[in-house]
Parts: C-alpha cells; sequence; structure tokens
C-alpha cells in the first residue's frame, strides 16, 4: 500500500499511476471522489468541491482564516472555526471526510497507490502502507507544471490544480499555462484540508517514509525509487 502526497507540479500524477503499474495494483484518485458521491448521494461536482485537490471546496474555510487574529502562518487554530456555517456546509465536509477515509481504509486492504486524500495521516497505523512526499522548490514546481501541461495538451480547470500538474480524464480544455498563483492556490488548499481535519502538516517529513524533490529526480527515477523501497519492505514481512 502507497499513499502519495505530491504539491503542485510536483508530478503526482505521473508518478502515481507508473507506480501503480510496476507493482500491479490500482491507482486511486478519482475513483475515491466518485464513491464517495455514491455513497452519499450527492453529484461528483458536489463532491469535488469538497475535495482535498480542489481550492474552491475551502474558499469558506480560507477566507474565515484570514479574518480571524488567532491565525499565525501556517497553521488554522481550531477553536476558532465554527462547526458549520448558516447551511451547514462544513458538516458536509466532515460527512465528506469520513467517506472518504473508508473508501481509502478498504483499498488499503487489498493494496494499491493512492495520491492525496491526505491519505498518509488517514493510513497512519496501517504497518504495510508506505508513505511518500513530493515536492521541490516554488519556481522548479511551476516550469515542470508548465511542460507536463504542454505534453497532454490537457489541463484541469482553474482552481482544480489536482496533486500538482493532474488532468480531469477526458476532459481536454484550451491550454494556458499555469501561474504562481495556481501552485499557490492549490498548495494552501491541501494544506488547509490535512490541518482542518487531520490537525497535521502535510509538509512534515515525519508523515512519511520517503521525501523526494521531483523537480530535479526524474519522474520516472523517482517510481523506481519507491517501487524499491515497497518491493524491500514487503520482503521484510
Amino acid at each position: 500500500m502507497v499513499t502519495i502526497s505530491a504539491t503542485f507540479g510536483a508530478g503526482g500524477s505521473v508518478v502515481g499511476p507508473s507506480l501503480a503499474e510496476r507493482l500491479g495494483v490500482p491507482f486511486v484518485d478519482r475513483a475515491i471522489p466518485t464513491a464517495v458521491a455514491r455513497e452519499i448521494g450527492c453529484s461528483l461536482q458536489e463532491v469535488l468541491e469538497h475535495d482535498d485537490r480542489a481550492p474552491t471546496g475551502f474558499q469558506r474555510l480560507l477566507a474565515s482564516a484570514a479574518r480571524l487574529p488567532a491565525i499565525t502562518p501556517g497553521s488554522v487554530d481550531m477553536t476558532y472555526i465554527p462547526a458549520a456555517d448558516g447551511e451547514g456546509r462544513l458538516l458536509f465536509d466532515h460527512e465528506f471526510v469520513d467517506r472518504t477515509e473508508q473508501v481509502i481504509r478498504k483499498v488499503a486492504e487489498s493494496g494499491g497507490v493512492i495520491l492525496g486524500r491526505a491519505g498518509a495521516a488517514v493510513l497512519a497505523d496501517t504497518p504495510r502502507a508506505v508513505h511518500v512526499r513530493l515536492d521541490g522548490p516554488p519556481e522548479r514546481r511551476l516550469r515542470q507544471a508548465t511542460v507536463l501541461r504542454e505534453s497532454t495538451g490537457r489541463e484541469p480547470a482553474h482552481g482544480q490544480g489536482g496533486d500538482g500538474d493532474d488532468r480531469e480524464a477526458g476532459h481536454a480544455q484550451l491550454w494556458s499555462p499555469p501561474t504562481m498563483r495556481d501552485l499557490r492556490d492549490n498548495d494552501r488548499a491541501r494544506a488547509a484540508y490535512v490541518r482542518r481535519f487531520y490537525q497535521r502538516d502535510p509538509a512534515s517529513a515525519a508523515l512519511y517514509h520517503l521525501v523526494l524533490d521531483s523537480t530535479v529526480i526524474d519522474l520516472a527515477t523517482c517510481a523506481d525509487i519507491i517501487e524499491r523501497v515497497v518491493r524491500e519492505r514487503a520482503a521484510q514481512e
């Protein structure tokens, strides 16, 4: 079982599927919100708006945090965030997270590669899991995101940069280069998700077995390294 946390432009959507193919296990990405939508009984779009890969789902959270004097850089003071807004959406957020965790744990029973979804936090106590972080300096990640988008001819909707460079399968769009704002918005949204629901810093090396700078290590080499670690840990069991 492998979880991959990848910042914008770090190549998670390239390394994840490649690793899953090498290991002969499922790659789980969009399958999670689809399954969650089915269980909750709402549309996929509603779920994606509350997804850790979509900053728009946390605009209210981030906006509220920005107005609060107790907020310090890189942190969210939980005591100042209301249990729900007037529409009760934060309660839905919790329901979404609960269902997502159920899907992640089910996948972990048989094995797979999970991109995002705070997988390292959810499966922190799972002995078989290998947790990986892909990251790099913002400027290099932005360059890599541009190259990856150019090579695919597709990009996600603005504001939904996924775990870096992820594309919405089958939904080609007019290409436009990612910006530093895209990068920062996506990084901030995913960090808010992990801090809000797990009170952990997703950039903390303590969450992972491997932290790779995938802007200087070739993405195929990153997959090689992770595969070797996974197979070595499996052999030790």
